[in-house]
Order: structure tokens, then sequence, then C-alpha cells
């Protein structure tokens, strides 16, 4: 089981990084000399910014979840030490918490 979650995380890290890169890259395009598309462009800059945030904070906790693996510290809880249900972590792979802790 160590082995396919751990290929999990890592498909996970790449594809969280490609999507970062990619919407980097659009940020650094410039932007039409058109007022109305200027306004479309404004508005998905704000959506894509959101898309951005929310991917470098899944990306920190792949990264936090496969030092864990690496660790021998994965699948435990940070709050209370218990074992995290391993259908969560199936479900959630990069979870910090058991679902009581989380709730």
């Amino acid at each position: 089981m160590s082995e396919q979650l751990d290929k999990i995380l890592i498909d996970k890290k790449v594809e969280l990084t490609q999507r970062i890169t990619a919407i980097e890259a659009d940020f650094k395009k410039g932007r039409s000399a058109d007022f109305s598309e200027q306004t479309t462009e404004s508005e998905n800059d704000e959506v894509l910014d959101e898309i951005h945030h929310e991917a470098k904070v899944e990306l920190s906790l792949v990264n936090n979840a496969i030092l864990k693996l690496e660790n021998g510290q994965y699948g435990i809880c940070e709050t209370c030490d218990d074992d995290i249900n391993p259908e969560r972590l199936k479900a959630l792979p990069y979870t910090s918490t058991c679902i009581k802790c989380a709730k």
C-alpha cells in the first residue's frame, strides 16, 4: 500500500506543479489593448489567482505527506496521534488528521 500511496502522491505533485506552472505562464502573458477584453481578462485573473493559491496549498500538503511517508510518520493524525483510517487516506492521501479531529 505504501508504494501505491507514494505513486498517488507523486502523480498529484506532478499534476499540481504543472497546473501552477501553466497559471504562472498565463499571468506573464501580455494583456489585450482592448478595454472590454481587459475587463474579462481581469475577471479571469481573479479566478486563476484563486486556483493558483489553492493549488499551492494542496501542493504543500502533498509535499508534507511525501515527507511523512519517507519518515515513517504517514497515516498518523497530527492532532491525536491515532492512525488515520486507510479509507480516509485513499480518498484524501495528503490528509494529516483523522476524521474525528478533522471535524
